[in-house]
């Protein structure tokens, strides 16, 4: 029977297969910053450490956005590789669940998480999706779905609903008004929302010098 250290680096191997070099912002590196960032923020809180990152570890191996927009590919895939690791079937759920539940599903709608350790790492998960590198993650992710950089003829659209949210195809600026400015307000842990708070400002600046520049004002 493998230790759960053993579990963890073993998942962690085979994720990293599984992605590396994937290139719209989800690839394996992306997995490593919520990973890393998941155990920064459990450190301040009562969770148990082993789910959280099973969960960050897993939590994107088969994401919506690349499968036609079904929601249950990332949960069955995570299930198959935790029963052939002989993950407890409890665990197993458990981390299931918060991958089932993670994802954004629209600026109207809610993304509540069940458990305080899958509110770590959706918190993890969306620190990644702000700041510099959520910038970069933002254009890397249109560029491989064709999208405009900006029109400002399209206007962003606050969707009340997961399907509305997934059927979009709306130039990579708006993903900022529908959903990256928002993430800040929708942290759940303490830790989360300090750091929330510089990458939000940094957004901020940035769409001020995008405006300015097409403007053509600097």
């Amino acid at each position: 029977m493998k230790t759960e250290q053993e579990i963890l680096a073993a998942t962690a191997a085979y994720v990293e297969v599984l992605l590396s070099g994937e290139g719209s912002g989800h690839d394996w590196w992306h997995i490593y910053r919520v990973w890393n960032n998941a155990k920064m923020i459990a450190a301040q809180e009562q969770v148990n450490l082993y789910i959280v990152e099973l969960a960050a570890l897993l939590h994107d191996i088969g994401d919506h956005k690349f499968h036609n927009g079904d929601e249950t590919v990332g949960p069955r895939m995570a299930r198959d590789w935790l029963l052939k690791c002989n993950v407890g079937v409890e665990e197993t759920a458990h981390v299931c669940s918060i991958i089932g539940e993670l994802s954004f599903k629209g600026a109207g709608t809610s993304s509540e998480m069940k458990s305080p350790e899958g509110r770590v790492v959706q918190d993890a998960d969306r620190l990644d999706a702000i700041g510099a590198i959520g910038i970069a993650r933002a254009f890397a992710y249109g560029g491989h779905k064709g999208r405009e950089l900006h029109n400002p003829s399209i206007k962003p659209v606050l969707h009340n609903s997961f399907g509305q949210y997934k059927s979009s195809t709306a130039p990579t600026l708006n993903h900022f008004y529908e959903k990256l400015l928002l993430l800040k307000g929708r942290m759940h842990t303490e830790t989360a929302r300090k750091l929330a708070e510089e990458r939000h400002r940094y957004m901020e600046g940035f769409l001020k010098q995008f405006y300015a520049e097409w403007e053509g004002k600097i």
